[in-house]
């Protein structure tokens, strides 16, 4: 995932208190490279461009490799309220620092995004008396407990409108009794400028450091290390048929966390040492996408995949497994391909095709391309959540 989503910093007006501007904050867990975190910052930088709300941040951890990103926004402050869990014994405290903060700052809007933050921020903001509270739901709760699906579900009770990023959560949300009326859908947005490059291929390839790829195809997935649920076992067991067919592909398996070393193994038991490279964290991800022909999602649950959209933006084709959100991105033998979880042979076949079919792949691409353009840009983003904004504003003032 890339390290640099916020490149131009906000002009410190756009931040000045104003009387006639609604004050919006946004609470994140934390300054990871996640993809809730992604999105949540990402919106708040269209946001502070727009100037239309005097938007503030906050986190609950305050450390990660996104945390620059956020400081480079020109915020006058960004305070955090540090828990190890609910359990945590200064909960009580930092939720009544939090709802103090809040009625200080005077927040007509709190917006959170993912589990932890709508549980500690909706009950921060009932106790504040937010005017218009808003949570998020972007995963189908696969990794919920029955504790924690109890926890959201009470917070889903204090907001007054929930976002979800795609039909598929929002269909999970109604089948939890969530009412249809409180729910909105704003797809993830892409910025499709953060995602192009200049460079040629072996520019590119000398800027990932894989210069020795050379001119031979290239399969990747972007997706971190840390959840079970993005699959990569599904990834390297569909690699290992791939390159049973076309002997010179090479596999590059983008992304962080503590799965990795299993992973490395298992490409190695597969027999895949010398044509599976895992770079770790990426920071380029603009030109990993470039020198990429096709590009994989094999996750057994996904809300909705940034991932995949990114991969679209670029133009490049995508073969992703049928979960969540991804068949409202991906049209299929349209713009990609999608199959079943854990499918590695169809998974494969569909990978083949597209790499001995490069005409087939480019028009993929380039329709894939078009439609995160028109469908999932920033903008399209920013449009849909000032329609939110205004509305439960509107509402808060009757």
């Amino acid at each position: 995932m890339p390290t640099e989503i916020l490149k131009n910093s906000v002009p410190q007006a756009a931040h000045e208190p104003s009387p006639n501007r609604p004050r919006v904050l946004h609470l994140v867990e934390s300054f990871d490279q996640g993809g809730s975190e992604l999105q949540a910052l990402q919106l708040v930088q269209s946001l502070c461009r727009d100037a239309r709300y005097d938007v503030r941040l906050a986190s609950i951890k305050p450390a990660g490799v996104l945390r620059p990103q956020a400081e480079s926004l020109g915020l006058p402050e960004i305070p955090s309220y540090p828990l190890t869990s609910f359990y945590d014994g200064r909960l009580l405290r930092q939720l009544r620092q939090f709802a103090a903060r809040l009625r200080e700052w005077r927040i007509d809007i709190l917006h959170t995004h993912d589990f932890y933050t709508n549980v500690f921020g909706m009950a921060a903001g009932a106790l504040a008396r937010v005017p218009a509270r808003i949570a998020s739901r972007r995963d189908l709760g696969a990794m919920r407990n029955k504790a924690q699906s109890m926890l959201e579900g009470i917070a889903f009770r204090m907001a007054h409108r929930i976002v979800v990023n795609s039909e598929a959560v929002r269909g999970a949300l109604l089948g939890h009794g969530v009412p249809a009326g409180k729910i909105t859908i704003i797809p993830n947005g892409v910025d499709e400028k953060r995602i192009a490059t200049p460079l040629e291929r072996r520019e590119a390839l000398n800027e990932l450091q894989l210069s020795a790829i050379g001119q031979r195809q290239v399969v990747t997935i972007v997706a971190n290390f840390r959840l079970a649920i993005k699959d990569h076992a599904t990834f390297l067991r569909c690699a290992q048929r791939v390159r049973a067919e076309l002997p010179d592909t090479m596999f590059v398996l983008a992304g962080e966390g503590e799965l990795k070393p299993e992973m490395e193994a298992m490409a190695e038991q597969v027999g895949l040492r010398d044509h599976a490279i895992f770079t770790g964290r990426c920071g380029r991800l603009a030109e990993l996408l470039a020198i990429s022909d096709v590009c994989v999602s094999s996750s057994t649950s996904e809300g909705f995949s940034g991932a995949i959209l990114e991969y679209m933006a670029a133009g490049r084709p995508v073969v992703a497994t049928d979960v969540g959100g991804a068949r409202e991105a991906v049209v299929e033998a349209d713009t990609g391909y999608l199959v079943a979880v854990r499918d590695d042979a169809t998974m494969a076949s569909r990978v083949v095709k597209l790499l001995q079919e490069p005409g087939t792949a480019a028009a993929f691409g380039q329709r894939g391309r078009e439609r995160a353009k028109r469908e999932f840009s920033t903008e399209q983003q920013l449009k849909r959540t000032l329609e939110l904004y205004a509305q439960l504003v509107v509402d808060s003032r009757r």
